[in-house]
């Protein structure tokens, strides 16, 4: 079973609690090696994160900070980011001052842990938590375990295209996400298969209803709406569209054999976005293969792991 989760799972557990509230329990952490989280408050000028503790100071020199840091692989704003968020670590030396305890921590160790017993063991096609750190145009940032990052690029977020992984993801977010590859040692992840094959989606809609969808783009020849993350109608051209409205639509039929689904569009207007849980219809184990086609429709859209 995985231990080793993204940062932020273990805030509030029953565990990491005894363990950070006392010398005592911050000794035994260190005796047994256990991964503890607790937030850091302050990176010093010297790139040093401060970490609040209930029972003391502690302190993540900034080689302890993360993997790389100390090689130049990895920059600095890893660190200065993590202000205010939890980070992980190991207790690898107690000392005393005029204040109290001094923890000295090493989330470094932790991540080195995390690698070598979790993230060098996944397989492609293994289906693991994450958790979304920050978005970039081209993809979502996300957490593996320990603080380890990776990449969802936006090609891989959904079948229906977004402009930007925030039309998808928020910071903080905990996702899903199937092991693609590897290269130049980074992992490489997916997420549209988790949400489901056409047929799939298309089940969750019936002829004759009126649903909510997206304005994902408006072309010369139609509207594209989205119902689903990875389900998308056409309706007939329409003036005064911008991508990113809400659409009210009628569905007016659903073509399995083309994939197709055609809409009628009844009102669109402006609202704030808001994002709604994902739909996962696999969210844990190991996928080989998946195929997003119907069995009648000629067109293959298929991912072999």
């Amino acid at each position: 079973m995985n231990r080793y989760f993204p940062e932020g799972e273990l805030i509030g557990n029953v565990e990491n609690t005894r363990f950070t509230s006392s010398r005592e329990g911050m000794e035994e952490a260190m005796a047994k090696g256990f991964i503890l989280e607790s937030v850091a408050v302050v990176c010093t000028c010297e790139h040093d994160l401060i970490v609040d503790l209930p029972c003391g100071k502690g302190i993540i020199r900034r080689e302890e900070g993360a993997v790389g840091i100390k090689e130049g692989v990895t920059r600095d704003i890893a660190l200065l980011s993590r202000v205010g968020k939890p980070v992980c670590f190991k207790v690898t030396n107690i000392t005393e001052n005029e204040n109290g305890p001094v923890f000295m921590l090493s989330r470094r160790e932790a991540q080195e842990e995390c690698l070598e017993q979790y993230v060098n063991k996944l397989n492609c096609g293994d289906i693991i938590g994450a958790r979304v750190t920050h978005l970039e145009k081209f993809g979502a940032f996300v957490d593996i375990g320990c603080g380890i990052p990776s990449l969802v690029p936006i090609d891989a977020i959904s079948v229906s295209r977004i402009s930007h992984p925030g039309d998808r993801f928020v910071n903080g977010q905990k996702i899903n996400v199937i092991i693609k590859g590897r290269e130049n040692g980074h992992i490489l992840l997916t997420h549209k298969e988790l949400l489901g094959t056409w047929q799939q989606n298309a089940d969750l809609f019936s002829v004759g209803q009126t649903v909510r969808g997206i304005v994902r783009s408006s072309e010369s020849y139609g509207v594209f709406i989205e119902l689903a993350p990875n389900l998308a109608g056409l309706a007939e051209p329409h003036t005064g569209i911008r991508p990113g409205q809400t659409a009210s639509v009628f569905i007016k039929a659903i073509l399995p054999d083309k994939m197709k689904i055609k809409l009628i569009i009844v009102d669109t207007f402006d609202c704030a976005l808001t994002h709604t849980k994902l739909r996962y219809f696999i969210d844990s184990g190991h996928i080989s293969n998946w195929c997003y086609s119907t069995p009648a429709s000629r067109k293959r859209i298929e991912a072999v792991f």
